[in-house]
């Protein structure tokens, strides 16, 4: 506001004051014709069906005006909880003011918080319902031609953080507080432009038999908070946002992403990234089961990998800027980290780039060294970018692919095509990544060499005599990592490649594995329970440690095993041997 404006806005308040408890405003029973300013002291909002607390207004802050700018009542009063001085602001000068950019970017970044308060997650991140059970409420829509003022009007009275517009040849725009802070207010646009103009389009929509746990992932990963839900003849059914999704504390997640992707230098990412094993462990404890915890994880820490990397080429002046590509890979690439992950990473770039590879490599050593100080150590044997094996050109890594498919056994080849099989993108062009490609024609193009993945897959075989005698003395220890799910993960990788699936997550190349027989749907069915007992077993585990204030690891004592825990495990491994004797007697499906 201009001196002048708040001259006038003083001129027409008036100070009030309430001592402890005094009711300010039941909302519910009156609609306001102005706003209240805090002071002194503290005013708390609270739900009018239960009296629980919504938020707590401190000094300075300001509150009454979604309830003032829809017309209506809302559901919550406000109270003092101690002795208060509260400055009363007339409601015509400030709807003026709510109507300017200024206005409209607070109501942005504020009002549907309060809006929503009382709103109450309609799934949490462990629900695997459909998500065309969890939409609720009106769609609203715009046409194309509304102004930036009507929609955020429209998007007010109805309690809600987003408008879809309608668009030729039946697609979605979405325009979202997000798209007013960012597209309107931060660009200095007129509120008079169509929302045409500053939407998102098209609108990244789900189907409505997708499960709430996989949509939350899709929304993680591209940052959305919001996601319109379609049945399969592409009509509109709701609008999810993550407050539908979330448990309060998987938000953390949200705003800690947020908060990395803000962060100004490797100092401060480093103080950022610290939350993030909390954040796991808060997870894990609220509920959330722990393969939705663990590809939280991954997710955030390929943010820091790409906030990491965004600084590291801020800090160099002669690193190239585009071209290139950062691979994650490992667990955190098939989304199935774990507290005790470390990071594995390659570099892949243009062929015009070759005279740049030591360059890249120097960026890549800067970065692994802004993730150590972060919690986020490299892999320790290795596989990481800086290292001339893990950074090639494009041609390079296809040249390597095919020699590996040639002959695994050069240049260690099976191991390091089950990394770079594994590998995501998270900085850079996808198609700058040239294994998984290759990789694809295994099945047709070279067979034996599937057959010795298959050959390597079921080596880790677990010798029942041994099993059977750390099993009985519960004070022996067990690696749940290298011992249990290594196995899996490995069978997996040759199942997903006969189906000619290269990148993925452990659950999903089983699944592609029994589509195309390599391994029966029994057999897939029993790997993935065994893989999700043990990932909670693990995360369990981790989350022990972590809370007793040790470094989170894979080895288990036996005797802290519950008797219960015990014969899951024994049942378990006996499951996984069961499955590689009966693929290694099965063999492998021929092309």
């Amino acid at each position: 506001m201009s001196r002048r404006e708040l001259e006038e806005l003083a001129a027409e308040s008036s100070v009030q004051e309430f001592p402890a408890g005094a009711m300010v405003m039941d909302y519910a029973v009156q609609v306001p014709d102005d706003i209240w300013m805090v002071c002194t002291g503290h005013v708390s909002l609270q739900a009018s069906a239960d009296g629980s607390a919504i938020d707590t207004v401190e000094s300075g802050g300001i509150f009454g005006y979604v309830p003032l700018l829809t017309g209506s009542g809302a559901d919550f009063s406000a109270r003092t909880t101690e002795p208060s001085t509260l400055i009363r602001l007339p409601g015509a000068q400030v709807r003026a003011q709510f109507a300017k950019p200024a206005g409209l970017a607070f109501l942005a970044s504020s009002a549907w918080n309060t809006v929503s308060g009382n709103r109450t997650p309609m799934a949490p991140v462990s629900d695997s319902r459909p998500v065309g059970e969890l939409v609720h409420g009106a769609v609203v829509f715009a046409i194309p031609d509304t102004s930036v003022r009507d929609a955020v009007v429209q998007m007010t009275e109805h309690r809600v953080s987003y408008v879809l517009i309608s668009l030729p040849r039946g697609e979605l725009g979405i325009f979202t507080d997000r798209d007013l802070r960012s597209r309107v207010v931060a660009a200095g646009l007129p509120v008079t432009v169509p929302v045409a103009q500053v939407m998102s389009a098209p609108a990244r929509t789900v189907t409505a038999d997708l499960t709430a746990e996989t949509v939350l992932m899709d929304m993680l990963e591209c940052g959305l908070r919001h996601m319109p839900v379609l049945t399969q003849r592409g009509e509109v059914i709701g609008v999810l946002e993550d407050a539908d999704l979330l448990a309060a504390s998987a938000r953390q997640s949200f705003v800690l992403r947020r908060s990395i992707g803000a962060a100004k230098d490797a100092t401060e990412l480093q103080r950022v990234a610290r939350e993030i094993t909390g954040t796991a462990v808060d997870l894990f404890r609220n509920g959330t089961k722990a393969t939705a915890t663990s590809a939280i994880l991954s997710v955030v820490i390929d943010t820091v990998v790409r906030r990491a990397l965004e600084i590291a080429l801020a800090e160099t002046d002669n690193a190239p800027t585009e071209g290139f590509a950062w691979l994650t890979l490992g667990s955190v690439a098939r989304r199935e980290a774990m507290p005790s992950s470390d990071v594995d990473s390659a570099l892949s770039w243009i062929d015009e780039l070759s005279s740049a590879g030591g360059r890249l490599r120097e960026l890549a050593k800067r970065v692994h060294a802004i993730l150590d100080a972060s919690g986020l150590p490299a892999d320790s044997n290795g596989a990481v970018a800086s290292k001339p094996k893990f950074a090639r050109s494009q041609s390079e890594w296809a040249k390597a692919a095919e020699g590996w498919l040639g002959d695994p056994l050069h240049d260690r080849g099976l191991i390091m095509s089950s990394l770079l099989i594994d590998g995501r993108v998270v900085w850079g062009d996808a198609a700058w990544q040239t294994v998984p490609t290759a990789y694809r024609r295994i099945r047709s193009e070279h067979p034996n060499t599937l057959r010795l993945q298959l050959l390597d897959a079921l080596s880790g075989r677990v010798r029942t005599r041994s099993l059977r005698d750390v099993l009985s003395r519960r004070g022996g220890t067990f690696d749940l990592k290298n011992h249990a799910l290594t196995p899996i993960v490995n069978l997996a990788r040759w199942g997903g490649l006969t189906a000619g699936v290269a990148s993925a997550s452990t659950p999903v190349r089983l699944a592609a594995a029994a589509g195309t027989g390599a391994l029966s749907d029994r057999d897939a069915t029993i790997l993935g329970e065994v893989f999700t007992m043990l990932q909670r077993l693990r995360m369990a585990h981790q989350v022990e440690q972590l809370s007793g204030g040790h470094s989170p690891g894979d080895i288990i004592l036996m005797s802290e095993l519950s008797a219960l825990n015990r014969s899951l495990l024994n049942d378990a491994l006996r499951e996984i041997v069961a499955v590689q004797r009966r693929v290694g007697d099965l063999g492998m499906p021929t092309a």
